[in-house]
């Protein structure tokens, strides 16, 4: 099996991406990915970070992507 058969999962709208510090000191940001956008081979995403900056990001090897929790159904709810 070749390296590109092993990628790991492709990010999706909502999920959040993490990126930890590159010094000692410096603590990990993140933010929600917004937008997916691909170049051949090159995924990247359009980010909302938490201090509220909009950017285009390409991630590296310092970012981890977490699943966004599925949406719960909703219950409904009768009235008498």
């Amino acid at each position: 099996m070749s390296t590109t058969d092993q990628a790991a999962p492709r990010a999706e709208v909502g999920d959040v991406v993490v990126v930890t510090g590159h010094r000692v000191g410096e603590g990990e940001r993140s933010g929600t990915i917004l937008e997916v956008m691909c170049d051949p081979g090159h995924q990247h995403f359009r980010v909302r970070w938490e201090d509220g900056r909009e950017t285009v990001f390409y991630p590296g090897s310092d970012a981890t992507i977490k699943r966004s929790a599925p949406a719960r159904p909703r219950r409904e709810v009768h009235h008498r």
